[in-house]
């Protein structure tokens, strides 16, 4: 039987009411006033209005219209405003929205195969996180997804260290509290630090008042949330790179319902969204940077010395997602050798697309 959060029937019970206050907030979702549509869905996305994430999903939905010639209208929902971020899955199941997108870390354990996409494994970029992640669920097709429909799925840029004091090696962490939740308060207690879990929201006034030294998070978060202007120093931390996989997903009813055309067009514009999604990403990632640069704070990559022993560190966790998967009958060896084969290689990529660009700027430097 299906859980997230409590018992599977709270949980149905939540959706149930969910369903009936949604009768009360069309008016808060980014959709169309013209109606005559062959199809009608509800979109529940976790994202804010405001945050881009959120706006390429009215996007999507907008495109889907356009592309179906006006038979497929989706009005969108952002704020958790028809169902929260942890119950978003279980509602589309249940039919409360027939489209949802959150984080697959909200409900830790409903997929014990997605959640290898959030370990430390040193991912690049969000761009190259994205790519991954689909190309994972396609290559493992995951079981405890075959309730809804996959439209696709994308990850933020790697996590870092943000944090009050600077953090030049393991030895600067050791008994420094750091904020962290799910996956980063389990690697914030492998390099020897404190953890304490707290939401986003509150991280600002405990960086503030010194209540945690630091946080892991992405880039873009320090713009967004405005952390930025209570920490002095970012530390990029190559092996700490993880991030947070993300879905957007169907109920499995309504699409299969679609005729074979629309069906088409849904998955065509989907394709389309992985891509816009990673870009995405990396742009809020370059925001941030500049956010933080722009208050003066000091960004540093930790050296690689100390980055393999951060690696190392990690090393049993990954280990013990593997001993354990393998132990619940999933594919979990290789599962973790897919993922590391495909971080190597966007990092290489990354680095080599670095040092093309870095060859060009002398190139042309040296022009007369």
């Amino acid at each position: 039987m299906r859980t997230t959060i409590g018992s599977a029937q709270s949980v149905r019970h939540g959706c149930r009411l969910l369903l009936l206050t949604a009768l009360c907030l069309l008016t808060l979702s980014c959709r169309r006033e013209n109606g005559g549509a062959e199809y009608r869905l509800a979109y529940s996305v976790f994202f804010p209005a405001s945050h881009v994430q959120s706006q390429l999903a009215c996007e999507w939905a907008e495109e889907v219209y356009q592309r179906t010639g006006g038979r497929v209208r989706i009005d969108v929902f952002p704020g958790g405003t028809l169902s929260g971020a942890a119950e978003n899955f279980d509602c589309v199941i249940n039919r409360v929205s027939d489209v949802g997108m959150s984080c697959f870390s909200y409900t830790r354990g409903l997929f014990p195969l997605m959640e290898a996409l959030d370990l430390p494994l040193g991912y690049p970029d969000g761009m190259a996180a994205t790519r991954i992640a689909n190309d994972f669920l396609a290559r493992f097709q995951p079981e405890e997804l075959s309730d809804v429909h996959v439209l696709y799925v994308h990850a933020h840029g790697p996590g870092l260290l943000a944090t009050i004091q600077p953090v030049a090696s393991l030895d600067d962490l050791k008994g420094r509290s750091i904020r962290g939740t799910g996956i980063t308060a389990q690697m914030v207690k492998a390099i020897g630090a404190n953890a304490v879990g707290m939401s986003q929201p509150d991280t600002y006034e405990a960086l503030r008042r010194g209540v945690v030294d630091g946080t892991f998070c992405p880039m873009e978060t320090l713009k967004g949330w405005r952390q930025g202007e209570v920490i002095n120093h970012v530390t990029k931390v190559p092996a700490a790179g993880y991030t947070t996989a993300m879905f957007a997903v169907m109920n499995k009813q309504v699409w299969e319902r679609f005729p074979d055309d629309i069906k088409a067009t849904i998955s065509e514009v989907s394709r389309e969204w992985v891509e816009r999604h990673g870009k995405a990403w990396d742009e809020i990632d370059r925001e941030g940077l500049e956010f933080v640069k722009g208050l003066g704070k000091t960004i540093t990559e930790m050296k690689p010395e100390e980055d393999a022993l951060v690696a190392a560190a990690l090393l049993p966790m990954l280990e013990s997602w593997v001993k354990k998967s393998d132990a619940a009958g999933l594919p979990g060896t290789e599962a973790m050798a897919f993922l590391k084969a495909a971080v190597a290689e966007a990092r290489q990529n990354q680095a080599a697309a670095a040092a093309t660009q870095t060859t060009g700027e002398a190139k042309q430097g040296e022009q007369p």
